[in-house]
């Protein structure tokens, strides 16, 4: 951590990126417009490579994500930061030191940023408070997993052009997804109406009180919806039967085109990944490039996350900046 001062930042005023939760809908679209920017740049092939220069970057994942974890590295890397990836296999939790422990010793390394991916939902937060840089929360158990939230989003506005207005499934496994409260969070503040879509026994209690409307059926759940946000079953996180079968649950809450066909004609497709290939997906569906956006969710994943470095380091008064 090179130096320096922190600064009011009016772009963003915040320390760390926790959640979508405590974000306006005006901070949720200039990180929008940023890494829209981003998105474009990169295509051009003109990165400001050099706009975190001196800057390092810390990836400490307390559990695996190949995919997350790789799109933060090139995000860091393409702002020409320094990017240290701690590998959770070697790490001192393993070796009984509690979490406030190994936040101490991270810092006394002095990032600038941490990325951290937590199973325990709440882990971060308490992280970030233990630390002088700043914090991005790349997942933390059930509870949010804010950057995923606005690559969904960035990647429906280049699409359609708006987020207010439309209508959005969210189907699946809801229960223990991060994923779906953070974009349920984002999608209401951005005056998208929101539907969930699952099982009562993979609903959480109470989920109408975020502002959504409950569908255990799809194809009602499904009636003229704009997008279709599919969710990976996370059978790594139950603990007993929440569905009776994987070929059951396929038949009633895998998308495939007989129930898609109740969704509005040019109704995209999109999918967090890895994907569960036939039980939350049908192949056919998922490789459709008239209609599923799969594939740029993950080219929008990278350009948002250079925007949320960006920001969160404008506060930071150093000779680079």
């Amino acid at each position: 951590m090179s130096a320096e001062i922190r600064t009011p930042n009016p772009f963003f005023p915040h320390r760390h990126l926790l959640g979508i939760e405590g974000l306006s809908a005006a901070e949720i679209e200039r990180l929008l417009d940023l890494s829209n920017r981003y998105a474009d740049m990169t295509r051009d092939d003109a990165t400001a490579r050099a706009l975190l220069r001196g800057r390092t970057v810390m990836n400490v994942f307390f559990e695996n994500s190949t995919r997350t974890q790789t799109s933060f590295e090139l995000a860091a890397k393409r702002l020409g930061a320094d990017v240290t990836n701690m590998s959770v296999g070697t790490s001192s939790i393993k070796k009984g030191e509690t979490l406030l422990d190994t936040a101490m010793t991270l810092n006394a390394m002095r990032p600038d940023v941490m990325v951290v991916r937590h199973p325990d939902s709440g882990a971060i937060n308490l992280l970030s408070q233990k630390v002088d840089g700043a914090v991005i929360n790349a997942g933390d158990g059930r509870h949010e997993h804010p950057t995923q939230a606005l690559l969904d989003a960035l990647t429906i506005r280049r699409r359609l052009g708006k987020l207010q207005g439309l209508l959005v499934a969210i189907c699946g496994d809801i229960l223990h997804s991060r994923v779906a409260r953070s974009n349920i969070h984002l999608l209401t503040k951005m005056g998208a109406r929101v539907r969930v879509i699952a099982p009562t026994t993979l609903l959480p209690s109470n989920i109408d009180r975020m502002g959504v409307e409950v569908f255990t059926d799809m194809r009602k759940g499904l009636k003229d919806v704009d997008i279709v946000m599919m969710l990976r079953l996370q059978l790594e996180r139950m603990q007993g039967a929440y569905v009776p079968s994987v070929r059951e649950y396929f038949h009633f809450f895998g998308l495939d085109y007989e129930k898609l066909s109740v969704a509005k004609p040019n109704a995209l497709i999109m999918h967090p990944g890895p994907m569960n290939r036939g039980v939350e997906i049908d192949s056919e569906v998922a490789d459709d490039i008239n209609r599923s956006v799969i594939r740029e969710q993950v080219e929008m994943g990278v350009a948002v996350r250079m925007a949320c470095l960006d920001a969160l380091t404008r506060g930071i008064v150093g000779q680079n900046r």
